[in-house]
């Protein structure tokens, strides 16, 4: 007598669920720089900061997270070199090397944490999408505020004044976002 068993889908991202081939993975990977392109623009200046808020950090978590570790490291890196390049698509429609490059090098980072927690299950309830968003944003932080220090000559005080404390309330909103966009996403694919 056998018993069948569910499949087992925590080895799966959101993305995993449109049919396979390359010219998906292709189009998810230009459609997640350009979705953090277009969020990047969504920029307010912050006084006394060098560093704009944006959307841009929330749009490389969430890529990281649909795509998965492997295509939203692939997506925020042609997001990193097309505006290296020039395209103006980085916050406030720069291009080229800032003080907040740093960001942008932390969130290629954290897409593979996040990518990696959610094809662990991660991003399926809303304590452990919290916990994935803040394992992100710290990676992006952790990369971001020490190249600031650096690149705009502050001290480390400074840098965490200017580059962090101002950002945490919007985090934490972005974090909240996810946590309902999500979970969400899975119980409507009934995943």
């Amino acid at each position: 007598m056998s018993t069948a068993v569910a499949p087992r889908r925590t080895g799966q991202v959101l993305a995993d669920l449109i049919p396979a081939s390359r010219v998906r993975d292709v189009a998810l990977v230009v459609g997640g720089a350009a979705l953090t392109g277009l969020a990047a623009q969504l920029s307010v200046p912050v006084p006394g900061s060098p560093v704009p808020v944006t959307g841009q950090t929330f749009a490389a978590l969430l890529v990281g997270t649909t795509l998965g570790a492997r295509r939203g490291v692939a997506s925020l890196a042609l997001y990193a070199l097309a505006g290296l390049a020039g395209l103006p698509w980085f916050a406030q429609g720069t291009s080229g090397i800032s003080v907040s490059f740093g960001y942008i090098l932390g969130m290629i980072l954290a897409s593979a944490a996040v990518g990696a927690l959610a094809r662990r299950g991660a991003d399926r309830s809303l304590l452990r999408t919290a916990g994935m968003m803040l394992v992100g944003e710290a990676i992006i932080y952790a990369i971001g505020v020490p190249y600031l220090a650096y690149a705009a000559g502050m001290s480390a005080s400074a840098a965490i004044a200017a580059g962090l404390t101002p950002f945490l309330l919007g985090d934490a909103l972005k974090a909240a976002l996810a946590m309902g966009v999500l979970p969400t996403a899975w119980k409507l694919v009934k995943r």
